[in-house]
């Protein structure tokens, strides 16, 4: 009978500090993607990034319209070429070849890293503001509600205003319809 009373008492207790840590928890969600495009900075950031990639493509369309030239004027000179002038010009039309393609994988990758530098200081505002608001709130959980393959919340209360709360930290007032 002892042992049973104990064991209950045991249970009641873990029972307790469950209950306990379970009131402890405040779980917060909220969408980065549309803090980051309420972002000032953003419609700045999308011009920018628009003029580079059109400054890329400008850059790569002249080296195809220089490369199909160069392609049009060995076609129209290779009849009467000697064997080992048509080999070292095949030769120079396949080593410029090789040198658009490497240049097409650099402007992607160029592209890539000016944008990351765009958009790194408009990122680092919207997550310190996150972290703000959830030391400030008492959240000790926050998951963005477009995560991908992260975990997803289920389940929120209709009252978590989390999202709202960082665009005021931001100093950015949310639009009346922000899927629009």
């Amino acid at each position: 009978m002892k042992v049973k009373v104990i064991l209950s008492a045991i249970a009641l207790l873990c029972v307790g500090f469950v209950a306990q840590a379970q009131s402890d928890i405040k779980i917060g969600y909220t969408n980065v993607e549309l803090l980051m495009d309420l972002m000032p900075e953003m419609e700045q950031i999308g011009a920018d990034i628009q003029d580079y990639q059109t400054q890329l493509q400008t850059s790569m369309q002249t080296k195809a319209q220089d490369f199909e030239r160069r392609v049009q004027s060995y076609q129209q000179a290779a009849p009467t070429m000697t064997e080992d002038a048509r080999a070292e010009r095949e030769q120079e039309l396949r080593r410029l070849q090789q040198e658009i393609q490497k240049a097409e994988q650099d402007a992607q990758v160029a592209y890539q890293r000016k944008l990351q530098e765009l958009l790194e200081p408009v990122q680092q505002r919207v997550f310190n503001a996150i972290n703000s608001v959830a030391a400030e709130h008492n959240y000790t959980h926050v998951f963005s509600e477009a995560a991908g393959n992260s975990p997803i919340l289920l389940y929120t209360r209709d009252d978590d205003k989390f999202t709202e709360l960082v665009l005021a930290k931001l100093g950015i007032q949310i639009p009346a319809n922000p899927n629009n």
